[in-house]
């Protein structure tokens, strides 16, 4: 995977769930691309998600703010990035910054 755009299965689930996708219309999108899904999530992902989605729940509780507001699965996008791939391509660069600090965002 070396070189290539990757994502993580969530993400991949996320795309089949959008309206106006298809399984098919996914499929192609993503050879078309040449995005590659990782389906692959070691423990140490799952061990990363685990530690940053807790040090965010503690701050949440800390700061007095409502229960977590972040979805879970946006801790195991940012973990993958952080330990599978080299960068994070996200539209929300502030949400990702603060939870994975040493992230590289685009």
């Amino acid at each position: 995977m070396l070189g290539s755009l990757i994502i993580c299965a969530p993400v991949f689930v996320e795309l089949l769930a959008h309206p106006l996708m298809s399984p098919d219309g996914v499929e192609q999108f993503l050879r078309e691309t040449g995005i590659v899904v990782d389906f692959d999530l070691e423990e140490i992902v799952w061990r990363q998600v685990a530690t940053s989605f807790a040090a965010y729940a503690e701050r949440r509780r800390r700061s007095g703010g409502d229960p977590a507001k972040r979805l879970l699965v946006d801790f195991i996008v940012g973990a993958h990035a952080l330990l599978r791939a080299d960068r994070l391509m996200t539209l929300d660069a502030r949400r990702y910054s603060q939870d994975f600090p040493n992230l590289r965002i685009v």
